[in-house]
């Protein structure tokens, strides 16, 4: 008995180590995040190859919802509202169907974005939002599809696909000015040097008020006791811009001495540029 006992147990144990043999997935997943201005963007996805197999017009029929993907439903998440082809997608996560074909691809958001494959019943009241664009064929093959976000700005990016010769760009916005702008209103009651500062750099960088930019970076240094020379050349360009190139020379000289003390190429020849396309040198 204890030897039938022990044998048991032997096989019990060779069983459950062979339970635990892990194999590769054919289609592993995978999670993409990234921050486009000040919204945070997470893509998750299974990730098929190629293989040898024609994948458009073969493995992926052409004008067939396809769920972009392998496995569970390939899905995008944004922390903030976004706009894809003056659709608005409310903050939260979706679904990414798409339609492959020749000419045009349509790409769908979809609500529903629990489960696996496409809804056997597709409900058009669930499409957040909808938009077609023209696939781009490359001159080689990619093996694993892959998804990612490019062509990153403040307020905009394109959500890409890449699969075996066929790339295609989904544009989209977020909202980064109304985002910053709300932040500034919120701070303005009582903000500090580096609140002025960020704002008036902020202004500058994307084209908004200069005149306003001007008047919160004059209020940002009157608050440092020493100013550092990165903070003089965005002054500088701030005057610049509002049209006092006088004053901007005098600053920028102030930082391009502070950079030289400091032995910083990158904004001695920064300020070289400027005071010379300013008429100074």
């Amino acid at each position: 008995m204890k030897k039938l006992l022990l044998i048991l147990l032997a096989f019990t144990a060779v069983y459950t180590v062979n339970a635990q043999i892990e194999t590769p997935q054919p289609s592993p997943s995978s999670k993409l995040e990234q921050q486009v201005g000040l919204t945070d963007i997470t893509i998750k996805y299974s990730r098929p190859g190629v293989k040898g197999r024609k994948i458009f017009g073969g493995l992926e029929a052409f004008d067939k919802i396809w769920r972009t993907g392998a496995n569970a439903r390939t899905s995008i998440t944004f922390s903030t509202d976004a706009t894809v082809n003056g659709q608005t997608l409310e903050a939260g996560t979706y679904a990414i169907f798409t339609k492959p074909g020749v000419e045009t691809w349509e790409v769908y958001f979809y609500t529903d974005y629990k489960g696996s494959g496409v809804p056997q019943e597709w409900d058009a009241s669930k499409v957040a939002a909808k938009t077609t664009v023209k696939p781009m064929e490359l001159p080689f093959s990619v093996e694993t599809l892959t998804l990612d976000i490019n062509n990153i700005k403040e307020h905009s990016a394109t959500l890409d696909l890449i699969w075996d010769k066929t790339v295609i760009a989904v544009p989209f916005e977020v909202p980064t000015d109304k985002l910053v702008s709300a932040g500034i209103d919120k701070v303005m009651g009582g903000p500090g040097a580096r609140d002025y500062y960020a704002a008036a750099v902020y202004y500058l960088e994307a084209g908004k008020d200069i005149n306003k930019a001007k008047e919160w970076m004059d209020a940002a240094m009157s608050k440092i006791e020493k100013p550092g020379f990165w903070q003089l050349r965005q002054q500088s360009l701030v005057y610049a811009k509002a049209g006092d190139k006088k004053a901007a020379i005098e600053i920028a000289k102030k930082s391009l001495a502070g950079a030289e003390k400091a032995g910083n190429s990158a904004y001695i020849n920064m300020n070289k540029a400027s005071l010379k396309e300013w008429g100074a040198m």
